[in-house]
């Protein structure tokens, strides 16, 4: 098996990051560093992993927390984001204080994403998905070799992500999921933004808002 993937549940709305490894050769991508950037970036190094991507499924604040500091430590990985979340991630701070949040500058991206590109992490292929519907700009990581969905705040473990946030759409966010996560195989595993893992085949047949 060539991937190791690590959840760090991370910041004051517990998000998920994750930090997905290609263990032959240990490029690691860092996926929504959600909080204490510094924090991963130390992780990272004594683990000897080598940061190539820090790739964010969108830009809501509990999502880029830790990304000042993680970019702070590691200025040459380029941010990877879809241009459409390029609005919301500059109001992040402000996102965050609305809440009472204090939140570290966020940095400038360095990479746009679409749906149909393909970015290799090591010998990893992850396939971007357009995944609108939760916030403006979402996409998911679909890595189908491992059987492996990043899917941020679309789909969750017996629910799904809220859309009463600027730029959602419950229609939209259904017709998402219905179209491009039901149609993964059942046995494909669902890491998302919040909560605990889950599986195509198991929300397909239990999630309330599915059936």
């Amino acid at each position: 098996m060539s991937i190791q993937i690590r959840m760090l549940t991370l910041g004051p709305v517990q998000t998920n990051c994750y930090v997905l490894t290609c263990t032959q050769t240990l490029q690691t991508a860092v996926i929504d560093p959600s909080a204490e950037g510094r924090s991963i970036a130390a992780m990272l190094t004594e683990q000897g992993l080598q940061l190539t991507h820090i790739l964010l499924t969108h830009a809501h604040f509990d999502h880029v927390g830790g990304l000042g500091q993680l970019k702070d430590e590691f200025p040459a990985v380029p941010i990877y984001i879809h241009p459409e979340a390029m609005d919301m991630l500059g109001q992040a701070s402000m996102q965050a204080a609305f809440f009472g949040i204090k939140m570290p500058a966020v940095p400038a991206p360095d990479k746009m994403l679409a749906g149909g590109d393909v970015l290799h992490v090591g010998n990893l292929t992850l396939q971007v998905l357009d995944t609108p519907g939760h916030a403006p700009g979402h996409v998911s990581f679909y890595v189908a070799a491992e059987g492996v969905l990043f899917d941020g705040d679309v789909l969750f473990q017996g629910s799904i992500g809220r859309t009463d946030l600027p730029g959602g759409s419950e229609a939209l966010l259904l017709k998402t999921i219905r179209e491009k996560l039901l149609t993964l195989p059942d046995e494909t595993h669902v890491l998302s933004g919040h909560g605990a893992p889950t599986t195509i085949g198991e929300e397909r047949r239990t999630n309330p808002f599915l059936v």
